[in-house]
């Protein structure tokens, strides 16, 4: 389980030649498929509901004639102690309140020009424009609070997440909370990966998004991409998409916001669901840019961000607590705290912190 700020080099409102406006118009019209409806959201972005079998996952060679399971085949089982019910006034994305999508289509955020030339480069379009892997070291421009299980063949994962919209200092940095799972190492590398994010540079605004990211061959030149932003990605939901802003947010002291995340492995590769329940170095110093709640782990439930009831699925599909170890990059900017065992939560940490807003973090 990986929580992390990155701080990299961004290019915004790139000037095209005329070629390269030809190349963006084609670029867009491939992507975003004719819809039926079209739904504008007060966050900004637009909403395609597009038939279901027509989505642009299905122009990935792999997925030509492939059978869409709009119901999973199996679940993984929980676990007998996990507390996963909350209060269920139910939380939605913001695009909702102006309409739904009808029945046999898939909601999809539209792609802009502008989400295109916000990438370096138009090839770069959907991917990843730093390096995926965890990085540690002088060196490297990651910072992370990490809870890492064990070595072992999985099958999938299953957590609740608690949800908060950090604070973002400047448009080339992001803050994100996700679970990682990834096998392999170089181009053989096979990473899925599945939580929320505030990133002005991929997606215009600072945000809180759902999104998801996949990679079949490593990082850089991964095929993979965020979101349903290139063929692959098989969206089923005409509620949910990938890539949209999430409201409301847990609040300091008041209102907790959890989401289910599981993923697990059917034939044909990774399925993932997310049920959303409420439960009643830039000048010599470190940004101010936040993790999670901008609280450090020791403030505890309301105050800091929390991952709980942490498993992974065997080849059985049977849940299993995982052995765990934590790390974190800058202890006086943000950290983590695994915390007590045999308790409700199962496994689970907290973790967070201010950044350059504590005195001692540089």
């Amino acid at each position: 389980m990986i929580v992390c700020v990155i701080i990299s080099p961004g290019v915004y409102g790139q000037e095209l030649a005329n070629d390269q406006e030809i190349e963006v118009e084609r670029l867009l019209k491939r992507l975003n498929k004719p819809a039926l409806i079209s739904i504008k959201s007060e966050d900004g972005d637009i909403i395609d509901c597009v038939p279901i079998h027509s989505q642009l996952a299905f122009d990935h060679p792999l997925l030509k004639n492939h059978t869409i399971q709009m119901r999973p085949s199996f679940t993984p089982e929980s676990t007998s102690t996990a507390t996963y019910t909350m209060n269920k006034r139910k939380a939605t994305q913001a695009w909702n309140k102006n309409g739904r999508c009808p029945e046999n289509t898939v909601a999809i955020r539209r792609i802009m020009k502008e989400d295109i030339l916000r990438s370096k480069s138009i090839e770069n379009f959907g991917k990843k424009t730093t390096q995926g892997i965890l990085l540690y070291g002088a060196n490297a421009i990651h910072e992370y609070a990490v809870m890492r299980a064990a070595p072992g063949t999985f099958f999938g994962t299953r957590f609740v997440l608690n949800v908060w919209e950090p604070y973002v200092q400047y448009d080339t940095e992001f803050s994100l909370a996700q679970t990682w799972l990834v096998s392999g190492s170089g181009s053989n590398l096979n990473s899925i990966e599945a939580g929320f994010q505030v990133y002005k540079q991929k997606y215009g605004d600072k945000q809180l998004r759902l999104f998801v990211f996949w990679t079949p061959n490593g990082y850089p030149t991964s095929r993979g991409c965020y979101n349903t932003d290139c063929p692959g990605f098989v969206q089923v939901s005409k509620n949910l998409i990938v890539g949209g802003a999430f409201k409301p947010v847990s609040q300091y002291n008041g209102t907790q916001i959890e989401v289910i995340v599981t993923i697990w492995k059917e034939t044909g590769g990774y399925r993932s669901t997310m049920k959303l329940l409420v439960n009643d170095n830039i000048g010599g110093r470190h940004t101010n840019t936040k993790m999670g709640s901008g609280e450090f782990a020791e403030q505890g439930y309301k105050k800091a961000s929390f991952f709980r009831n942490i498993t992974t699925t065997d080849q059985y599909n049977r849940p299993v607590e995982p052995q765990v170890s934590t790390i974190a990059t800058k202890v006086n900017c943000y950290n983590i705290k695994q915390g007590a065992s045999g308790t409700s939560w199962g496994v689970n940490f907290y973790y967070g912190g201010p950044g350059g807003q504590n005195a001692n973090c540089r």
